[in-house]
């Protein structure tokens, strides 16, 4: 049995491959990312990570594994900044306030069925001054990723409050994942 990651993150890698799940093969899936009107953030998150794993080609002795996350305050869907005036705009609101950091993953099993689950983490972020903008913006990490920054780099000095799985903040929740790889038939160790 092979196994693909649907993703080319290098967190997702590096956290598949801790679990003894090292992929056969990496995939780069090609999907709509944009957030429907009225979408709200789990179901936005799922439909993403279930589209990921259809759309790579998948060979009958092959599980295929993606992921999405996003960041939630209340119904709002931080996703990617588009610039530094986005990014700051993230880092401000989430200052001083708790969110919700939503991981789905969609597992397609050799048998073609597709499991998912979503790791809800609820962080909190200390009240940011602007100088504590001003330098991570200035370091460049939070672009690219979900809600304007990423845990396992600089950002980590804001969080005062982690509840749920810090490696689904940083991408891929192992707990979930080993268990869905396992459901599918997927020998782990």
């Amino acid at each position: 049995m092979r196994l693909v990651l649907a993703s080319t993150s290098p967190r997702r890698l590096d956290l598949l491959t801790r679990i003894g799940a090292a992929p056969d093969r990496v995939a780069a899936p090609d999907v709509d990312e944009d957030v429907h009107p009225g979408e709200l953030p789990r179901p936005y998150v799922l439909r993403v990570a279930t589209a990921k794993a259809h759309a790579v080609t998948r060979a009958e002795d092959e599980i295929v594994l993606a992921g999405d996350t996003t960041i939630a305050v209340g119904r709002r869907i931080l996703g990617k900044p588009a610039d530094e005036a986005d990014l700051r705009r993230m880092l401000a609101l989430l200052s001083g306030r708790r969110h919700h950091c939503l991981s789905a993953l969609c597992v397609i099993g050799a048998d073609g069925r597709a499991r998912t689950r979503v790791s809800d983490t609820v962080v909190a972020f200390k009240r940011l001054s602007d100088a504590d903008i001003d330098w991570y913006v200035a370091s460049g990490e939070g672009m690219g990723k979900a809600g304007g920054y990423a845990i396992q780099g600089k950002a980590e000095a804001f969080v005062r409050f982690l509840s749920g799985s810090h490696s689904g903040v940083v991408g891929l929740p192992v707990f979930e994942a080993r268990a869905l790889l396992a459901g599918a038939g997927y020998p782990l160790g």
